[in-house]
């Protein structure tokens, strides 16, 4: 995690470079009120905690405030958004006695990072999520353990409020599964149940009346196109690729090609449009990938290898799922990651 850590008193500066030292698995980065970071040589909050607040809502992680609660809560109030974006914030009291977990506990982190602020300064926990203080299962707490979408946030809400009413959802998954299921969810062998949870790779794969789709990004979109391929085109031949396999564009974890492609402005474009990674291999490392693919003379003529969008697919992503299709001089294959649910 990239943190930002604000301190208002001259002890909670004490405490800020304790946490910057003591949270050894994060990038952690210390700021103070200017008379009182002069002192310890912390970064000034400049040039006003509300501009200051702003920056670091959309830049980082999570975020500690070490102060009142008020401070924090007043700073963040008009930049919360969503559960799905909105960092994790934390508050934690000048003396260290307590760290309250106070936005995006499950998917933003907080509540796991309130605990390991605790245990680097003493201080007690403050977790208040419903399911964490009732020992339930929490839907968003395993997605984004097993780094899954969710699609229904109003279902995912219900499916948490069920939990901790004692009752049980029902739960089935397209993927293998690691671990004990807890009791609390029920399998679609066992018993159909009204709602339930659904891991897939559609959206359109609905077994339950009510199905809270939990989709795990495990998709590698190879791609190949001719120089200047119009943006539009290539994010047709991708949508159309996908939905005949049946596949969400939220199960895709990346596209690749090869490194001539490095700079294709439609392939930047529908991967910053999406928020897929994109990753590029020179030829040479295109000639080891492992398998069996559909060869062209004329793609080997221009790139010095027989097949682009199949190759680094593999290369990138795992075993090959669609082989290639090719249209209006876009190729587009698809491989899927050895990807399993754990509890």
């Amino acid at each position: 995690m990239k943190i930002a850590i604000a301190s208002f008193t001259r002890n909670g500066c004490v405490w800020n470079q304790k946490l910057c030292a003591g949270l050894k698995n994060h990038s952690c980065e210390g700021y103070a009120l200017e008379k009182y970071g002069k002192e310890t040589g912390i970064p000034a909050i400049a040039p006003s905690l509300a501009v200051w607040t702003e920056r670091m809502f959309t830049n980082v992680d999570a975020m500690i405030f070490i102060g009142a609660c008020g401070i924090a809560v007043r700073s963040i109030a008009p930049y919360v958004k969503s559960k799905k974006t909105d960092p994790a914030v934390l508050c934690m009291d000048e003396q260290g006695k307590f760290v309250i977990s106070l936005l995006s506990g499950h998917i933003g982190g907080a509540n796991g990072l309130a605990e390991e602020v605790a245990a680097v300064t003493g201080a007690v926990p403050v977790i208040t999520t419903a399911t964490d203080v009732n020992h339930k299962f929490a839907v968003d707490v395993f997605a984004v353990k097993n780094h899954c979408e969710i699609c229904e946030m109003e279902l995912a809400k219900e499916a948490s409020a069920l939990l901790v009413d004692g009752k049980k959802i029902g739960f089935c998954s397209r993927f293998s599964v690691d671990g004990t299921i807890p009791e609390e969810l029920v399998t679609e062998k066992a018993e159909k149940l009204q709602m339930g949870i659904c891991i897939t790779a559609s959206e359109q794969d609905s077994p339950y009346e009510r199905t809270l789709h939990l989709i795990p990004k495990m998709i590698t979109i190879g791609i190949g196109c001719k120089k200047n391929t119009p943006p539009e085109w290539i994010e047709e031949r991708v949508l159309t690729v996908l939905a005949k396999a049946g596949i969400s564009e939220k199960a895709v974890r990346q596209v690749a090609s090869i490194d001539l492609k490095a700079q294709e402005p439609g392939i930047l474009r529908l991967a910053e449009k999406y928020d897929w990674q994109y990753c590029t291999f020179s030829a040479e490392e295109l000639k080891k990938a492992k398998g069996t693919f559909t060869s062209s003379a004329f793609v080997k003529k221009i790139t010095g290898i027989d097949n682009v969008c199949e190759r680094s697919a593999v290369l990138a992503g795992g075993r090959l799922i669609r082989k290639k299709e090719a249209v209006d001089g876009v190729t587009v294959a698809l491989s899927a990651a050895d990807w399993r649910a754990v509890f």
